[in-house]
């Protein structure tokens, strides 16, 4: 079990922000933390893997205190044991895709390297140079180095900051299926920073939302999204990408989520509008029409 009871402020630019955070999380649990910007999910994770130091309170991962305040306790990120996939990659740049995964591996767990390259869709690039790899590819040998440290480790806790953010629909859903794979085979801990609901969804056991560096409420992801009173409608945030006037009505292009869509407004829903404002949209949501158009294939990665 992961005991926490930390707290931290720190500046930003809108004023300081107070994080308070009391949590356990039970050993083979796969955590999502969400919340908007700012609630403190990134500096919880940092904090847990000692690269950021809490103000006061305490970490306590299985019979072991990695933090203590009071006791002068604060283990060194390289005891900690954890592996932490970073918004920013820290991929060793002299290093090929495959020296960067195996850097992390233990001898006892050497021979799982070509097993984590074709996990991550890696192995035709395992020669390859960071300088020469796209973002989203970058992300994947980060995400591959991380899973090589946590199954060398005793402790097993995965630490992932939005690791599948830069990735297109289709690869981001196959390593989503890689990563409960590893995870359960494993029996790792994982802790997921993410703002995709859907994501949430289909990895997370539990998820523990954040607002303003609290805990506001935790359960799984039905108890914690779903439970609210049926409204009726559907509610979707858009971008504005263009506004055209036809006729006596004004057409506007929006892009919601990854696709664009032209709705009719009048004059006083335009009023006030920009390209690049964003705004909430809403419908009727009883008898919609639903139309299938991916399947999701559990299991696709096998050992």
């Amino acid at each position: 079990m992961i005991e926490l009871d930390l707290q931290k402020q720190w500046h930003r630019p809108s004023g300081t922000v107070s994080l308070d955070m009391q949590m356990q999380v039970q050993q083979g649990t796969l955590l999502s933390l969400f919340g908007q910007s700012g609630a403190g999910k990134t500096t919880l994770l940092r904090m847990l893997a000692g690269l950021t130091r809490p103000d006061s309170g305490m970490i306590r991962v299985g019979d072991t205190v990695w933090f203590d305040h009071a006791r002068k306790i604060d283990l060194a990120p390289q005891r900690r044991s954890v592996g932490f996939v970073f918004q920013d990659y820290a991929l060793f740049p002299n290093l090929s895709v495959a020296d960067n995964v195996a850097y992390a591996l233990n001898k006892k767990n050497a021979a799982q390297l070509p097993r984590l390259l074709a996990l991550t869709g890696l192995s035709d690039l395992r020669g390859q140079l960071p300088q020469r790899l796209s973002g989203g590819q970058k992300q994947r040998v980060a995400l591959a180095r991380a899973l090589a440290r946590v199954i060398s480790c005793e402790t097993r806790l995965l630490l992932l900051d939005e690791a599948l953010s830069a990735l297109d629909s289709e690869l981001r859903a196959q390593l989503q299926d890689a990563l409960l794979h590893i995870h359960r085979e494993f029996g790792l801990t994982t802790l997921l920073v993410s703002h995709d609901v859907g994501e949430v969804f289909k990895l997370s056991g539990q998820v523990c939302l954040l607002e303003q560096g609290r805990v506001s409420r935790t359960g799984t992801p039905a108890s914690v999204f779903l439970q609210q009173p049926l409204q009726g409608k559907l509610h979707l945030q858009a971008q504005v990408l263009a506004i055209r006037k036809e006729d006596v009505v004004f057409v506007l292009s929006l892009l919601v989520g990854a696709d664009i869509v032209e709705i009719i407004a009048s004059d006083d829903e335009v009023a006030g509008l920009h390209i690049g404002d964003r705004i909430a949209i809403s419908a009727k949501a009883f008898s919609p029409l639903i139309f299938k158009t991916s399947t999701t294939s559990p299991g696709a990665f096998q050992s």
